[in-house]
């Protein structure tokens, strides 16, 4: 088993390499996280693995029941692998199959995606599809839009939206995945670059919503909050779609009850009061190639702030699968240990 990739959220190890048809790999979730673009926090978040491991499959299983492809093929214990049902104890390791990752080509700073005009199949289509029922502060759609970069028209609305606005229906914005700083794309610009068929994107598109109802459903219930998510999309060898990566997690989606973020965001907002976090930001100013050299170790959060997410995480988990995996307070009780560290 080869390491491919180590990532603060997971790491991909290789068990047999995509070829001709798809390979089979594992992926590791891990209690590491990372804010600010700074990579493996000093701190790990118990449990947190294994919980996105288990929202993840769950999304998963739901989708191949109303069939959609997926790469997953289920979760390993004991060195098998198994689906949700028969798992005997929460699991960190996810089975997926495989495809090909191929790198766009960099020449004089632009990146050239003709490598991919003929491929056939089996591969990772290089784009990111992004969902959005509401339009929180900081997102980045009111920055596009003051720009100009961003048209109305290009989300379908006909007016400025407001900052937290729920949106009648979700609009998708889809961004570059395989480049150095990923950017945004218009529909145009996204379809093209990959050169994805009409009725390649259109079904494409058709999935992301499909996959937002989904969570939406399994949310409402409990008056939590969707408010956006990422997917990302592959084809099979036969040049069919099918949902790579984990879809529905606490770090691929924006989940919030009554305004509280439901993720690692609590981190992000303890961190920003630290006087760690405006040393980032100067450097990143001054030299966004090389900031980090500029920047001291970031600082421990209290243990009570790094207890209080990992319930959370646990909470999530035993509340969005319907089946109590970690032992953990409820997740109304882990949201007001959440909500009294933030407005302390």
């Amino acid at each position: 088993m080869r390491l491919l990739k180590a990532g603060s959220v997971k790491k991909v190890y290789v068990i047999r390499e995509p070829q001709e048809g798809v390979g089979e790999g594992r992926f590791l979730f891990t209690d590491s996280y990372s804010v600010f673009d700074w990579g493996e926090m000093p701190q790990v978040i118990p449990y947190k693995g294994a919980a996105l491991s288990i929202i993840g499959a769950f999304f998963f299983e739901k989708l191949q029941a109303l069939g959609i492809r997926t790469h997953y093929l289920g979760v390993e214990e004991e060195g098998k692998v198994k689906r949700l049902d028969e798992l005997k104890a929460p699991s960190s390791v996810m089975a997926v199959k495989l495809v090909r990752i191929i790198e766009p080509a960099l020449k004089d700073g632009q990146y050239d995606y003709s490598v991919f005009k003929d491929l056939k199949g089996n591969f990772l289509i290089p784009l990111e599809f992004i969902y959005r029922n509401s339009l929180p502060e900081g997102s980045s759609v009111f920055r596009r839009l003051k720009e100009g970069s961003l048209k109305l028209s290009d989300l379908g609305l006909e007016r400025m939206p407001q900052v937290g606005e729920k949106l009648e229906r979700p609009i998708l914005d889809f961004s570059t995945k395989l480049e150095k700083t990923d950017r945004y794309l218009t529909e145009r610009e996204a379809k093209e670059l990959a050169f994805l068929k009409d009725q390649e994107f259109e079904e494409m598109k058709k999935i992301v919503l499909r996959i937002n109802d989904l969570i939406n459903e399994v949310l409402s219930p409990h008056n939590l909050e969707n408010e956006d998510g990422k997917v990302e999309l592959a084809f099979d060898p036969d040049r069919k779609p099918m949902v790579v990566d984990v879809v529905g997690t606490p770090d691929e989606s924006r989940f919030t009850f009554e305004g509280i973020p439901l993720s690692k965001e609590v981190l992000r907002i303890l961190y920003r009061k630290t006087k760690w976090y405006e040393e980032v930001e100067r450097a990143k100013r001054e030299d966004p190639i090389n900031w980090k050299q500029r920047v001291s170790s970031p600082p421990p959060l209290p243990e009570k702030a790094i207890e209080a997410v990992s319930y959370l995480y646990r909470a999530l988990a035993n509340t969005i699968s319907g089946r109590r995996w970690f032992d953990a307070p409820s997740l109304k009780e882990s949201i007001q240990m959440v909500k009294e560290l933030i407005y302390r």
